[in-house]
């Protein structure tokens, strides 16, 4: 058996649930007609849509035939709920258009039709109430034709010649077919509708059920069930709750089938499925599963979303229709705010485009929604739902803001043991293009873990404007570059330096402040022409010539929705009721008095302490806040704008990929921070140590102290080791032991003391604890001291006896090495000269014969060192 599901959609007071009732009673379904006027429609179940006689929310009826199934969506026809007429688009196979026959294409019926060219649905049009006076269904084609295209054909035409001709011009098959044999088989047919090739069309009374019946039949006809796939699909289209609170996943089978108890897997969680339920009316059975083209609702998931996609479905795209006013929620006495907006987000899931957002900065709710039809329906379901009696102050126009040029961000969050440096690039983008997050950074700048954070938190938040803190769009958002602390970087530091980055590149860039447009199509009598151009001059509008066509003009433009959307009432006044205006939303554009919106908003970036464009600095262990049009003053790496350097002149960061600077531009950044430091011979401290310049044989160093230490930053070097982070990701304890046993080996042919520093200030009640482990000294710091701490204060006090280095990659440590008068070495330095040492000491055991099992062995290979004069 064959099951299609299909869309009934009209324009408001069309008689869309008129005609569904109609197809339901011709069909058996149901044993009288019920009437949206007298409150019984069988699918309009809700008290609020039986008390205004609107369809608010999409309902289905099951219609069942001999060989086929139609699961028929009646839709909303009022345009402030076109977002939950929307989603159903996404399961449909076929679509029923309801046009007046006394109105002809309203606003709507554009909209309507714009997207079901746009979902590729093929559709019937049934034109309704002939029965009245003034109806003319010959017109109402005409203008279907004129507005959309040829290919609409009347089907109840009595002459079957006439109708053949007229079906065979929309189709080359078709022609092919009737030329050949005088007739158009059925199947052919069915593949044109299928393709859109042909629009059937048929007429009548759905009130008094006149030509429904013959409707009926044809459709039963001319449709067919697509192609079923055996892997599991389906589109959600619609959550909402049954009257105990139980939450309902609608959603269409597109492939396989669904039992109860499957598991289905929601971003990588699995949720049970409890229940499934097929839903007629106000009705339901249960069913142990539901098969390709069905559409059920499930119970048991609670993060299923309205446009999800399972199995081999992927997401739907982002809907046509957008808010454009925003009201703020004014609460009654006694309710708390915090349940409020709990309450009110559940709500937000099954309302398909209701936005609701706290307001930190004016701690308020604010509600985004497409009118004020669905502010009063939203008002009664919040009482009814959570008996909460909600008022709206005034709204206003949702306005957004976008760039007009490229740009760098930067964030850098510093307070004591937290590090987070973010480097951002903000790109304009075309209009409608909405936000867009990429990155290219290097992972050897910004490990992949981190890079992926900062891309969660670019987009886990809708990210504010400067000029009135208006949501931000048509921008590309590039990760550039970014820095870790090896032991004080936390997750949230991360968060603090994106949302910073973002609103330092917003405030360098120039703003531009944007406001909805719409698409408008005026229909007026000719002799009201002039004053109706007149308006749209002084609204701004940018429209083309006028189109005559009888005693009717048409205009035709785009306008800011500003200054349209009170239009409608006077147009009624001046034109006697003839006049028509259809809207459709069609994007955002630059506001025409953009001054006097942010004067009249009065935002105050500087002020949005939640969304601060700052960033947070450390000097002496203590954080400071530096001015956004300050940080690059103060910011640990290069511009993103800043050309790249030559091969000859890249700083040693470049070369050893681990320090943050040259050694000239570290004491630059030293004294600007710490103040002048006076050496009596800087050169000589200032000179990069010769572990890291590549030799062919080893060679010993000139001595310039008595004595040497090394001091090594014992977990910084484990994770900047390639072999070491792999141990440590199995046992750290295995790895702190690699790394002594090599600086232990390395130690004997090093003329040099070696200090293993490691961590443990977070240890709790720790005294710490030095150990020598085979003439290596292996110290973990005590509870509140950190490696860091220690390193600097041992460097400090040796320097001025001793030569010093300290091996570590950590940038802000080899800073402040510097204020100590050591030298530095990274952490892959000292892995190479590690690894040179060790193979010029294979190489002499195996020119001159050493035997390795010797008791003697170390003495003997110590003595071959001196006599070569190898040991340093």
């Amino acid at each position: 058996m064959d099951r299609i599901t299909a869309g009934i959609f009209a324009h408001v007071d069309a008689g869309k649930t008129t005609l569904s009732e109609g197809l339901l009673f011709c069909a058996g379904m149901t044993r009288s007609l019920g009437r949206v006027d007298a409150g019984n429609a069988f699918l309009d179940t809700d008290e609020m849509e039986r008390k205004r006689g609107i369809t608010i929310f999409s309902k289905q009826a099951v219609i069942e035939c001999p060989d086929m199934t139609i699961t028929l969506l009646d839709t909303p026809g009022h345009t402030d709920f076109s977002a939950e007429t929307e989603r159903t688009f996404a399961v449909l196979d076929y679509a029923i258009l309801v046009i007046s026959g006394t109105d002809g294409i309203q606003s709507h019926t554009r909209t309507l039709w714009s997207l079901l060219s746009k979902y590729n649905i093929p559709t019937f049009v049934f034109i309704n109430k002939l029965d009245l006076s003034g109806a003319d269904k010959r017109q109402v084609i005409d203008e279907l034709k004129d507005e959309f295209g040829e290919n609409f054909v009347d089907f109840a035409d009595s002459d079957k010649n006439n109708l053949y001709e007229n079906i065979a011009v929309c189709d080359e098959k078709l022609m092919k077919s009737y030329l050949e044999t005088g007739e158009i088989s059925q199947e052919l047919l069915k593949m044109a509708i299928c393709k859109r090739n042909i629009f059937p069309c048929f007429g009548g009374s759905a009130l008094k059920t006149e030509g429904v019946r013959e409707f009926f039949d044809a459709f039963l006809g001319l449709t067919k069930q697509s192609r079923k796939i055996q892997d599991f699909g389906a589109k959600v289209f619609k959550i909402s709750q049954d009257e105990r609170g139980a939450r309902l996943t609608f959603m269409k089978i597109t492939g396989g089938e669904l039992k109860v108890r499957d598991v289905i897997k929601n971003d990588g969680a699995g949720e049970k499925v409890n229940e499934i339920r097929i839903y007629s009316g106000e009705k339901y059975k249960n069913v142990s599963a539901a098969e390709c083209g069905m559409v059920c609702a499930v119970v048991g998931p609670a993060k299923t979303f309205a446009g999800q996609g399972l199995g081999f479905e992927c997401n739907a795209e982002k809907l046509t229709a957008e808010p454009i006013f925003n009201y703020s929620v004014k609460l009654p006495k006694g309710i708390d705010v915090s349940v409020a907006l709990s309450n009110l987000r559940l709500l937000q899931q099954e309302e398909t485009q209701l936005d609701v957002v706290w307001n930190e900065r004016f701690g308020e709710i604010q509600l985004k929604v497409m009118g004020e039809i669905q502010l009063e329906v939203l008002k009664a379901l919040i009482l009814k739902r959570f008996d909460m009696d909600v008022s709206f102050e005034q709204g206003r126009i949702i306005y957004k803001e976008t760039i007009k040029n490229r740009v760098e961000g930067v964030g850098h969050y510093e307070p004591l043991r937290h590090y987070a440096e973010v480097h951002l690039l903000l790109e304009p983008l075309e209009r409608g293009a909405g936000i867009e997050f990429a990155t290219d950074c290097s992972e050897d700048e910004l490990d992949k873990n981190w890079q992926r954070l900062v891309m969660t938190h670019l987009m886990e938040k809708s990210h504010l404007g400067v000029l009135t803190g208006s949501p931000i769009t048509d921008i590309r958002i590039t990760l550039k570059s970014g820095r870790a602390h090896q032991k004080h970087t936390e997750g949230g530091d991360f968060r603090q330096a994106t949302y910073r980055a973002v609103r330092n590149g917003l405030r360098h860039a120039e703003s531009i402040l944007l406001e909805p447009y719409y698409d408008f199509v005026l229909q007026i009598p000719r002799e009201n022409v002039g004053k109706a151009m007149t308006d749209l001059d002084l609204m701004g509008a940018n429209f083309g010539a006028p189109e005559t066509r009888g005693d009717t003009t048409k205009l035709s433009g785009t306008v800011a929705a500003d200054s349209i959307m009170n239009y409608q009432a006077e147009l009624v006044g001046y034109t006697h009721g003839l006049g028509k205006l259809s809207c459709k939303f069609s994007g955002y554009g630059p506001c025409k008095n953009a001054d006097a919106v942010v004067d009249l908003i009065g935002y105050d970036a500087d002020a949005d302490v939640e969304n601060t464009a700052d960033s947070v600095f450390c000097d002496h262990g203590a954080g400071f806040n530096v001015k956004w049009d300050e940080v690059k003053n103060y910011m640990h790496l290069e511009s993103i704008l800043k050309p790249k350097k030559t091969e000859k002149t890249e700083t040693f960061a470049k070369r050893s990929q681990e320090s943050i600077a040259s050694d000239e531009e570290l004491m630059k950044i030293f004294e600007k921070t710490y103040g002048k430091i006076e050496r009596k011979n800087p050169n000589h401290i200032l000179r990069t140590p010769k572990a890291n310049v590549q030799k062919k044989e080893y060679r010993p160093k000139e001595k310039t102290f008595d004595n040497e230490y090394l001091l090594v930053d014992g977990y910084n070097v484990i994770f900047a080791w390639d072999e070491l982070k792999e141990i440590s990701k199995e046992n750290l304890d295995a790895a702190r032991s690699k790394l002594v046993e090599r600086l232990s080996s390395y130690k004997i042919f090093k003329e040099c003391e070696i200090i293993i520093v490691f961590d443990a200030y977070k240890v709790k009640g720790n005294p710490g604890e030095v150990e020598k482990v085979d003439g290596v000294t292996v110290v973990y710091t005590k509870e509140a001291q950190t490696a860091d701490a220690y390193i600097e204060k041992t460097a400090k006090i040796l320097s001025r006896n001793y030569k010093v280095t300290v091996a570590t990659s950590d940038g802000l440590e080899q800073l402040i090495i510097f204020g100590s008068g050591a030298f530095r070495m990274p952490a892959k330095a000292l892995l190479e000269d590690i690894t040179r040492v060790e193979e010029s000491v294979r190489e002499i055991v195996f020119r001159y014969n050493i035997k390795s099992e010797d008791p003697n062995f170390l003495r003997n290979l110590r003595e071959k060192l001196d006599e070569l004069g190898l040991v340093d």
